[in-house]
This record gives C-alpha cells, sequence and structure tokens, in this order.
C-alpha cells in the first residue's frame, strides 16, 4: 500500500510530455470582412503542449493564472502553467470504480468557474456535476447534482453559470460505457439541459438539493457545448447528433423558450463538429466544428475557421487580458491571440 501511494503521488508531480510553445502550419479561413476586427492579421496559432491520450476537453483558465483541462481517456485532469507546462492535476477525475471502466471515455469533461473563482466540474463518467472548493487535487468537493427524479444523471457534458448563480449544464451519455441511448447503465429516457437555481450558493460539503433540479430542454439527442450570450438573453446549445448549432431565449425565471437554428456547418465535410462554444464581449460565438475553431457573429454568420492540425473539441479563454483563446483539440493544447477579450467564467 505505501508502494502505491508513492507511485500514484510520483504519477501526479511528473510533468507529462510538452512541447515549448511553437507555430505549427495552419491556415486561418476569413470568409466575411468582419472578422478582421477579431483575428489580427498576422495571427498565429501555436501548439503549447502535447502528447496527450487522445482526447483533450473541457478547458478553464483559472484565476491562479493556469489552464485545467480534461484528458477524458486517461481519467485525468491536467493542469497547464505558463512556463512550466502540463502536469496531471487529479486522477481519477470521473469514473472512481473498484472495476476497470468499460467505455472510452472514464474521465471528467466540461469545466467553468463560479462567481468566487471556484472550479466545477461536469463529471461525465461519473454522472455527477461537482465542484471543488479551493485550486487542489485534495481539496473538498461539493456535489452539485447527481440525479433527476431519483433516476440517475447520464453524464455531463458541459456547463456555464448564469449571473444569478445558477447553473446550466448538458447531459448526453457519451461518458456512459457504450455512449448509447440503449446503455445498460442509462436510466433517463433523455438527453437533457438541466438547471441548478442557486448553484454557486450551496454551502461547501453540503449534498445536492435533487429535488430542485429543473429540465429546461428534453428534445434534443446530443446536447454538447453550452454558454449564453454576454447580455444572457439568449442560451447557445452545440447538438452533436446533429452537428448543428442552437440557440434558445432565456426567460426572467431561468427557463427558455423554443430554440432555433442557429448555425448547420454539416455542408464542410472537414473532420470535427460542434462541441465545446464559448463568447466574446462582442457576442460572438466561437465554437469547435470542421476543420478547426469557426467563429459566428451574433446573427449566425459564419465569419471565419481557425484551421487546427487536429480535431478540435473545446475552447476557453485566458490571460489576464482574456484574448487568448485556448484550444483543446485531440492530443494537444494551442492558443491564438485575437483582438477582442473574451466572457471569461
Amino acid at each position: 500500500m505505501i508502494i502505491l501511494r508513492y507511485l500514484v503521488a510520483l504519477a501526479l508531480a511528473t510533468p507529462i510530455p510538452f512541447l515549448r510553445a511553437q507555430e505549427v502550419p495552419q491556415e486561418i479561413q476569413r470568409f466575411d470582412p468582419a472578422l478582421d476586427e477579431i483575428v489580427p492579421p498576422h495571427a498565429r496559432l501555436e501548439r503549447v503542449a502535447g502528447g496527450f491520450n487522445k482526447w483533450t476537453e473541457g478547458p478553464v483558465w483559472t484565476r491562479q493564472a493556469n489552464l485545467l483541462f480534461a484528458e477524458i481517456p486517461a481519467n485525468n485532469i491536467v493542469q497547464w502553467i505558463p512556463g512550466q507546462g502540463a502536469h496531471v492535476f487529479m486522477h481519477p477525475s470521473g469514473y472512481k470504480g473498484s472495476e476497470p471502466f468499460k467505455g472510452p471515455e472514464p474521465g471528467s469533461n466540461g469545466m467553468t468557474l463560479d462567481s468566487d473563482g471556484r472550479v466545477t466540474v461536469a463529471g461525465h463518467a461519473g454522472r455527477n456535476v461537482w465542484r471543488l472548493e479551493s485550486l487542489s487535487a485534495d481539496a473538498k468537493i461539493t456535489v452539485l447534482a447527481d440525479s433527476y427524479e431519483g433516476k440517475k444523471l447520464n453524464s455531463p457534458n458541459d456547463l456555464v453559470y448564469k449571473s444569478d448563480g445558477s447553473l446550466y449544464f448538458t447531459d448526453p451519455p457519451y461518458g456512459l460505457p457504450t455512449q448509447s441511448d440503449t446503455d445498460p447503465q442509462k436510466e433517463l429516457k433523455i438527453n437533457g439541459v438541466y438547471r441548478i437555481p442557486e448553484a454557486r450558493q450551496q454551502k461547501p460539503g453540503a449534498p445536492p438539493v435533487r429535488e430542485r433540479l429543473q429540465l429546461v430542454i428534453k428534445d434534443l439527442g446530443r446536447p454538447n457545448g453550452i454558454a449564453f450570450s454576454p447580455d444572457e438573453k439568449f442560451l447557445y446549445i452545440a447538438e452533436s447528433g446533429k452537428n448543428v448549432w442552437l440557440r434558445y431565449p432565456v426567460q426572467p425565471d431561468g427557463s427558455v423558450g423554443e430554440g432555433a437554428l442557429f448555425l448547420d456547418p454539416t455542408a464542410d465535410k472537414a473532420p470535427g463538429g460542434p462541441d465545446g462554444i464559448r463568447v466574446d464581449r462582442k457576442g460572438n460565438v466561437y465554437g469547435s466544428g470542421p476543420g478547426g475553431v469557426w467563429i459566428i457573429s451574433p446573427a449566425g454568420k459564419h465569419l471565419g475557421t481557425v484551421k487546427v492540425p487536429e480535431r478540435v473539441s473545446n475552447v476557453a479563454w485566458g490571460d489576464e487580458d482574456g484574448k487568448t483563446l485556448y484550444v483543446t483539440a485531440s492530443t494537444s493544447l494551442y492558443r491564438i491571440r485575437l483582438n477582442i477579450p473574451g466572457v471569461k467564467p
């Protein structure tokens, strides 16, 4: 047991092989003059870390000026520190059962911050949503949601806070062993989008108030990435089943109205599709899409694409001024400097 603990501690402390920030072959496709206000003419995509296990996801820039992201197949949360590189921050991050996980994605997924700067995590294969009370791998964990109407959640995928402290999250089946709607472990018939009222106000260590969890969208095949417009009048959802982006009006009580198609990228046959999404302060939407990161106007017009040499999963705003877009893509972490600050959680 002592040797096992030593090996675990050594693994957590050992840096992951990473690259110094280096430009990578890429192209910025410019489809509208409005993109010039967003992407500088000499903007360059850099790969800042690499060598990860198949699929990185869920990046978030912390108040401690570093980036956390999920390495889902390895069941890790990784911490990348500028000038120092990447190391395993937490393992396991999702599934914690005693038997080996039988699916491809045992880890956690999307992450965000509440207004107190606490990291909140979509547990994915852990089938819950939880919060770290401090930025430490052994910090107190507060579970914010784990079931709906007495049935286990599928596998929470991504999440976003509203300014009133409520938390919205998507719940497709990708963190289940077979990733299908017929998985024997799937208890809910739907793949919903949920709202946790006053999630930020939940006391550290207190159990989730399960009866308060609200189902706000119930008719989607694979709800995935999620983000609010800067004024919080709209909720964006990446529907990775139909590979489209949707937009919903947000009601005063926190519910959402009828959704509408925001943009359909399926005519582009490059690898990738709608997954993680973020917005900038002017309301432009940035999302993983065919071939890289799609930049979309508030009116739903495709302004351009930052081409990435790997399949993109998610994006996050970072650095002190919020003008650096960090990109998780397959085995690597990328970044690009832009002109307009993002809406940081």
